[in-house]
């Protein structure tokens, strides 16, 4: 298996510098379909600390999964930087990465302009996507969100306290929706409760980097619920720790209502009670459904 330190040597056509009219640096990294122990090493990333004179490592690295997000990124990233400012003076201290999925817009030219490292990443999950951002992290603390979100102002001080607290096996902030009407207030009061019974929750999930490691990423066979998965693994395995699952007191992330622009105000409450179905007698039809509605639609 290729080490951190060969991975992080890679022929140069596999890895490339790029400089936006600001000087900022936009990494570009190719994302291996397999093997995920090579990816969390900090050995990868000496030869880039002291090839391109990085000042110093970040607390914080903010993987984005991204397909065709180039009408939504920039709202996103706009966030980050108003969360980035309000943590401290460090510039240093918040990295964003962004997982590039095959998009076929400008998704990573735009990630590039802001600064942002992009991964491009062939294997077409949002899993696989999460993975390959997190293979280029070097923050102590990883936080994944959806590029068709908005960071609360106060997100990294938040995570901060609850991290400093101890026993953190996994946290997240949680959501508010976008907009909302019947339905898709229909659809919150049936997932919520479900949220708070289980332990779980959405929006900026985050963790440390060696319990990422530990519990192997998220699962990249899953093309649905991989984040469920990741999240259990990983009150999983913070239970021999004595650690849980935290949710923030306040900072929740704005996240887009596009699916029910699409498909309806009410048509979360068919999928959840015939995908279910699918799965258990018509696992095929089940993987057609999911794959057109959380990978065909943009």
């Amino acid at each position: 298996m290729e080490s951190g330190l060969e991975a992080c040597l890679r022929p140069a056509s596999s890895r490339r510098l790029l400089l936006d009219k600001n000087g900022r640096s936009g990494l570009t990294i190719r994302y291996p379909q397999s093997g995920i122990e090579r990816f969390l090493l900090p050995a990868r990333f000496c030869f880039l600390v002291g090839a391109f004179h990085v000042p110093s490592f970040p607390i914080f690295s903010v993987a984005i999964p991204a397909y065709n997000e180039a009408r939504l990124l920039p709202r996103l990233l706009d966030s980050i930087a108003v969360a980035r400012a309000r943590y401290g003076d460090d510039p240093n201290a918040i990295e964003v990465i962004v997982g590039n999925n095959g998009s076929t817009d400008a998704t990573a030219e735009i990630a590039r302009a802001r600064g942002c490292v992009v991964v491009e990443v062939e294997k077409r999950t949002i899993a696989a996507a999460r993975n390959g951002a997190a293979s280029a992290a070097r923050g102590k603390i990883l936080c994944f969100i959806d590029a068709d979100s908005i960071l609360h102002p106060e997100t990294f001080n938040e995570i901060e306290q609850v991290m400093k607290q101890g026993r953190c096996a996994v946290g997240a902030s949680g959501v508010w929706m976008e907009r909302m009407s019947a339905g898709i207030a229909a659809t919150w009061l049936l997932m919520v409760p479900a949220t708070r019974m289980l332990g779980l929750d959405t929006g900026v999930v985050f963790c440390r980097r060696e319990d990422f490691a530990a519990v192997g990423g998220y699962r990249e066979q899953l093309i649905v619920a991989e984040d469920v998965d990741f999240m259990w693994r990983l009150k999983r395995h913070g239970r021999k720790q004595g650690a849980k699952f935290r949710r923030l007191p306040t900072a929740r992330a704005i996240t887009s209502t596009r699916k029910f622009d699409r498909h309806g105000d009410w048509h979360y409450f068919a999928i959840m009670f015939g995908f279910p179905f699918r799965l258990i007698f018509a696992r095929a039809a089940a993987r057609k459904q999911a794959w057109a509605y959380w990978y065909a639609d943009r």
